[in-house]
C-alpha cells in the first residue's frame, strides 16, 4: 500500500460546494489565528505570560483546512503546539486567551495554560505538553467510538518528532488491526526541536509508515487549505465507514523557534524567508483575488478581535489560592 503523495485539490468544487462568503471565513480565521500567536508573543516579552510557549505561526492553513473536514460531534487531541487547532475548533478567543494568562474564566480556570487547553464540552480534549501524549489517547478515544457504535471519529495532531515515539508505532498497530476511526495527522514543520526531520528518519515521507500497518498514508502539502481540507475529509469519510485509521502527513513550517527559548542556530534565515514566500494566508488570499488593502482590513479586524480577548482576560479574575489543588487527583 504505497502512500498518495501531494494530491491535486479541486479548487473549484471546493468553492461549489462551501462559496466565497465561507471561504472568507476561513481566512479570517487564519488570520485570528496568527494574530493570537503574534499577541501571544507580544504578552510574552511583557513578561504575562509565564513558562513558555510554543508557536505555530506558518501554519494555519494546517489546522483550519484540518477542522473544517471534522463535525461538531468529533474529537480532537491536540499537542503542544496546538492554538491554533484549539481556535480552528470554534473554541472562544476570550476564554482562550484567559487560560493563556492563568485566569479563572479560561478553559482550565488558569490550570491548563499554553499547552494543556481543553474544551470537553466541546470534544476537545486538550493538549498534552508529552511529545506523542495524545498518540495512545486516540486509541481509547476510537475504542469508545467503536464500541459505542457511532459515526464519530477521532483526529489527533503531532509533530514531527513525536513519530519517532514507540508510542506512535504501537498506537498505529492497535488501531490498525481493530479499525478504529482515528485520523492520526502529522504536522511536519521540518524540525523537532532542533533535529531537522531528514536526519531523524530514514525516508522520504513520514506517511510511507503508514505500509507497515496496512493503512493509508498521504502526504499533502499543509500551507494549501484547500489541500489539507480534501486529503482529511478522505480520510474522515473512510474512518465512519468503517474502514479505519489514516496516516496523514501535512508539510508545513513553523516560523518561529521551537519554543521561546530556542535561538534556531540549526537553520539559516535564508530557508526561513523561503518558507515564508510560501505563506499560507497570503496564498489562500491570493487564491480569493483580495488585493492588499483587502487583506489589510481582514488583519484589523481580526488583531481587534485579539485586543478585545485580551482586555477580556486581563479583567478576569486569577484563581484563588484557596481552590488550586481543585481538580487535582494525583
Amino acid at each position: 500500500m504505497n502512500p498518495e503523495l501531494f494530491p491535486k485539490p479541486d479548487y473549484q468544487s471546493f468553492m461549489d460546494k462551501w462559496g466565497r462568503e465561507k471561504a472568507l471565513d476561513m481566512l479570517k480565521e487564519m488570520l485570528i489565528i496568527r494574530s493570537f500567536e503574534e499577541k501571544a508573543e507580544e504578552l510574552y516579552s511583557l513578561g504575562k505570560v509565564h513558562g513558555t510557549m510554543h508557536l505555530s505561526i506558518g501554519q494555519e492553513a494546517s489546522a483550519v483546512g484540518a477542522s473544517l473536514a471534522l463535525q461538531d460531534s468529533d474529537y480532537l487531541l491536540n499537542h503542544h503546539r496546538g492554538h491554533g487547532h484549539c481556535l480552528a475548533w470554534g473554541s472562544d478567543v476570550n476564554r482562550m486567551m484567559a487560560e493563556f494568562l492563568g485566569k479563572e474564566s479560561g478553559y482550565c480556570r488558569g490550570r491548563g495554560g499554553s499547552m494543556h487547553i481543553a474544551n470537553v464540552e466541546a470534544n476537545n480534549l486538550g493538549a498534552n505538553g508529552i511529545v506523542g501524549g495524545g498518540i495512545p489517547i486516540a486509541v481509547g478515544v476510537g475504542l469508545s467510538i467503536k464500541l459505542r457504535k457511532t459515526d464519530q471519529v477521532v483526529i489527533v495532531m503531532f509533530g514531527d518528532g513525536a513519530a519517532n515515539e514507540g508510542a506512535f508505532h504501537e498506537s498505529l498497530n492497535m488501531a490498525s488491526i481493530w479499525q478504529l476511526p482515528v485520523i492520526y495527522y502529522c504536522e511536519n514543520n521540518q524540525y523537532a526541536m532542533s533535529m531537522a526531520v531528514q536526519r531523524a528518519i530514514n525516508i522520504e515521507h513520514i506517511s510511507q509508515r503508514a505500509c507497515a500497518y496496512g493503512i493509508p498514508g498521504v502526504t499533502v502539502d499543509g500551507n494549501d487549505l484547500i489541500a489539507v481540507y480534501e486529503v482529511v475529509q478522505k480520510a474522515v469519510d473512510r474512518a465512519r465507514a468503517g474502514e479505519g485509521p489514516t496516516l496523514v502527513e501535512a508539510e508545513t513550517y513553523r516560523w518561529r523557534g521551537h519554543s521561546k527559548s530556542d535561538r534556531q542556530a540549526y537553520r539559516t534565515r535564508e530557508e526561513v524567508k523561503a518558507w515564508q514566500k510560501k505563506d499560507p494566508v497570503r496564498r489562500f488570499s491570493r487564491w480569493l483575488d483580495l488585493d492588499d488593502a483587502e487583506l489589510a482590513q481582514l488583519t484589523t479586524e481580526a488583531r481587534k478581535i485579539i485586543d478585545e480577548a485580551v482586555a477580556f482576560a486581563e479583567a478576569s479574575p486569577e484563581p484563588s489560592v484557596d481552590a488550586l489543588l481543585e481538580g487535582v487527583y494525583a
